[in-house]
């Protein structure tokens, strides 16, 4: 099979696809491996009892596979949701980015495996029309269960490049923060906002686990300078200048 991506070296197949439900694909999902090492995580994504794949995988020296056609359904999000849908797998094109990830001791993603996701991500969006708020990770996705690609990813280094949705966090600083147990209308509101960018949060007025995972996931990508599941200031004020920055949907 010839590549999607004119980026992608290669075409290395997993049996690990179906046919995609619903409407085309419309947003990028990114992961780290979290094994150590690439070949592993090859041999994991192309076997046939595993129940996993992607669609693109990116070696460490920026090297691209394609594992997946675009047009079909990789398994890559598991149990998700994002904005209402909960098949994501349906809607988006997974790409694992090769990284050992927290329990690989967090190493940084090298400079040329960064520029290829990127030149990736432009190329995929570009193609398929991908909205740059539906450039999302792992975790965003499944906050319960995920914590990839990490805080450590650099996603200031995309929206610098002129991909995703993202901006510079407010500064952490002192001011009224909301933790899990914490019950009223404000805890409404910010379940409210979580769930206006595209998070799995019900507005109860109750700050409960689902919430406080949501939050951490949130922070992982939008403010990783401190990821503690607290909606602090400036988390908070960093969600409502992205929700004010999304376009019309």
């Amino acid at each position: 099979m010839s590549p999607d991506s004119p980026l992608a070296a290669e075409f290395h197949a997993s049996p690990n696809h179906g046919e995609r439900r619903g409407g085309p694909a419309d947003a990028i999902v990114l992961h780290y491996t979290g094994m150590p090492t690439g070949d592993a995580a090859l041999a994991l994504l192309c076997a046939s009892d595993s129940g996993v794949s992607c669609h693109y995988l990116v070696w460490e020296d920026g090297r691209i596979w394609q594992l997946a056609p675009e047009s079909r359904r990789a398994w890559h999000a598991g149990k998700s949701f994002w904005a209402g849908e909960t098949d994501i797998n349906s809607r988006s094109i997974g790409i694992e980015i090769v990284n050992a990830g927290h329990d690989g001791g967090a190493p940084p993603y090298p400079d040329a495996q960064v520029e290829a996701v990127i030149a990736l991500v432009r190329d995929i969006a570009q193609r398929l029309g991908i909205r740059p708020e539906r450039i999302l990770g792992h975790s965003d996705i499944a906050p319960a269960r995920k914590s990839d690609p990490g805080e450590y990813f650099p996603w200031r280094r995309l929206h610098e490049a002129g991909l995703g949705h993202w901006m510079a966090p407010a500064p952490i600083r002192p001011g009224p923060s909301y933790a899990q147990g914490a019950m009223g209308p404000p805890v409404a509101a910010i379940q409210h906002m979580l769930a206006a960018y595209g998070y799995d949060v019900v507005p109860t007025g109750l700050f409960d686990e689902r919430t406080r995972d949501a939050v951490a996931a949130f922070q992982r990508h939008f403010r990783p300078e401190r990821i503690d599941g607290v909606a602090d200031a400036s988390t908070l004020e960093t969600l409502r200048a992205l929700l004010a920055a999304l376009p019309a949907r």
